[in-house]
């Protein structure tokens, strides 16, 4: 049998000497959350089995079963040869939603808390020559005020904007097998005005690094120093290639540290705001963002292979969106990959839905896993931008607390200085690089009035949860981060479908609907972007530019001939 996304998980930092988990584990409910370690461990056999990195909920997994679940355990053998041993083995872990408790041969191996972010343990002292076991037990409280859940229903069934619950393990389980002294992580801070890298490493031992870029199969520069704990280079490029939108242009990277290899890469470019306009390489360029909340009908908030993930990336660009907002969701490194190599704009989120914003203990909830995410995908070039929260408002007797997105932010700063930050998106702004709002009036004639208003001078606000003593900074970025949300099922007797207003009554109507709304913020001096609600259809709400199976609603062409208009702000000098 075929192991179930047997690609690597991550092409930014890959060795070799990995052996992949994923396929049937053996599985077991646990409803009480009343299981004991020590039991799981010497049972001879679960129940159930499972086809990992699918969680339960999804049809890919085998299971498919949908009604809460506080708790569940894998297991599964594997086998470690001498030679793997002579050097250090981590088990590493892509995403587990929430708490993870993982056991190698009966004793516990560590625990990772966070459900969107990778983790892993070195297991070297628990493991023998021959056959191993791996335990996972986890544990997932949706409802909890504590844990972060992004788009989860926090309700038996999906409704409106929420949908399909996820628990345990969904993205890849590897094994990697390092030398005893070896690469622990890095950071790339490329510089297109000099043409040169920049490059951090973290190394465990002591010896020779040596990394090297290359373009194309040629040589593009490398340094070689001696390297114990934390050590730093630059390479000065021999050929310049900017990474821009439309057009990746990346280099390949390649590190060695002793018998160490990882292989990467990096794209050239850089980012500023100026004034209203978000530069890339110097350039002001028109974000033209979609939502995508990376859900897919038969593995939940896995894709089915890594050709799914493409073909999300593909969609948007055939439909005129130049990036996306990766929304409520923190998309697994491969995604990521494929927005680097075709020039693909993500901006980066924290699914920070579900937790009670006013209390102070969600800071430490929000910080440990928002800088896990942050380290993890600093060095992808497709990212412009963070926003670790969005619609803090008052929900369910859930006040913003300022200081907590003030904090978040300052973190975000201090974690990546080299992009913007959006402290939350739609509402309440406490301290931000870039004002947004969402709107999602489907009046062409208000919208196009408001936000020409907007430019004339008159006030940028939240239109429908304003509070007055945020106030808007003049000169400073501003896009309309969700709008639209236009209501089209395919099947008009579909009465669950869920959007934005009143759908439009003809194919006819909704266009016009889209084109006038976008286009009263292409044509709007003091727009740097807009990002529409959204690429597809997700369950119940069918508001989506294509089908939750990503089917053609429109013909995908009038959609990029709206969006391709040149924008009034990259006209402006």
């Amino acid at each position: 049998m075929s192991i179930p996304r047997n690609e690597h998980p991550n092409p930014q930092f890959r060795r070799d000497s990995f052996v992949n988990l994923n396929g049937q584990w053996e599985f077991e409910f646990d409803f009480g959350n009343s299981q004991i370690a020590q039991e799981m461990c010497a049972r001879e056999k679960f129940s159930k089995e499972i086809t990992v990195p699918f969680c339960p909920e999804s049809e890919l997994s085998g299971i498919g079963y949908k009604d809460f679940i506080p708790a569940v355990w894998y297991r599964r053998k594997f086998e470690i040869t001498p030679a793997q041993l002579e050097g250090r083995v981590f088990i590493c872990f892509g995403a587990v939603d929430f708490t993870a408790n993982v056991y190698i041969n009966g004793k516990k191996a560590g625990t990772h808390h966070g459900g969107y972010t990778s983790f892993r343990f070195d297991i070297t002292d628990l493991l023998t020559s021959g056959e191993n076991t791996v335990v996972v037990n986890a544990v997932d409280d949706t409802r909890s005020p504590y844990q972060a859940t992004g788009k989860q229903s926090e309700e038996l069934y999906s409704h409106g904007c929420l949908y399909t619950r996820t628990t345990g393990i969904w993205q890849t389980v590897m094994l990697e097998f390092t030398p005893k002294s070896y690469i622990e992580s890095f950071r790339l801070y490329p510089d297109a005005a000099n043409s040169a890298l920049g490059v951090q490493v973290k190394v465990c031992g002591k010896g020779t690094l040596t990394v090297s870029a290359s373009y194309e199969g040629r040589d593009a520069g490398s340094f070689t120093k001696t390297a114990e704990n934390d050590v730093t280079g630059e390479i000065a490029l021999s050929e310049t290639h900017l990474w821009e939108a439309g057009n990746g242009r990346l280099y390949d990277l390649e590190l060695k540290f002793g018998d160490d290899v990882v292989h990467s890469y990096f794209g050239l470019r850089d980012l500023a705001l100026d004034g209203y306009k978000f530069l890339i390489n110097g350039k002001s360029v028109f974000q033209r963002l979609v939502l995508d909340q990376g859900f897919y009908p038969d593995g939940i908030y896995t894709a089915p292979d890594e050709q799914a993930l493409i073909n999300d990336i593909k969609i948007s660009m055939d439909a005129g969106f130049n990036g996306a907002r990766l929304h409520q969701k923190v998309f697994e490194p491969l995604f990521l990959y494929h927005c680097d190599r075709l020039g693909y704009l993500a901006w980066g989120e924290y699914p920070n839905w579900g937790l009670d914003y006013s209390d102070a203990k969600v800071t430490d909830v929000v910080a440990r896993e928002w800088i896990e995410a942050l380290d993890r995908d600093f060095n992808h070039p497709s990212i412009v931008g963070w926003c670790p929260f969005n619609e803090t408002w008052n929900y369910a007797g859930r006040e913003q607390r300022d200081e907590l997105l003030e904090t978040v932010y300052k973190i975000t700063k201090a974690c990546d200085g080299t992009r913007p930050c959006i402290d939350t998106s739609g509402n309440y702004h406490v301290i931000t690089d870039i004002y947004d709002n969402h709107d999602y009036e489907q009046s062409v004639e208000i919208f196009s009035q408001r936000y020409a208003d907007f430019e004339n001078g008159g006030k940028f606000h939240d239109p429908v949860n304003e509070r007055q003593d945020i106030e808007y900074a003049d000169d400073r970025p501003v896009f309309v981060s969700e709008y639209g949300g236009i209501r089209w099922a395919m099947d008009e007797s579909d009465q669950k479908a869920w959007g934005y207003g009143n759908g439009p009554k003809t194919p006819e109507e909704y266009i016009e609907r889209y084109r006038g709304l976008t286009n009263a913020l292409l044509d709007n001096g003091k727009m740097f972007g807009f990002c529409y609600t959204q690429l597809y259809d997700v369950e119940q709400e069918q508001n989506g530019v294509y089908t939750y199976e990503r089917g053609i609603k429109f013909d995908p062409a009038i959609f990029k001939e709206i969006n391709s208009r040149k924008a009034k702000i990259e006209d402006l000098i």
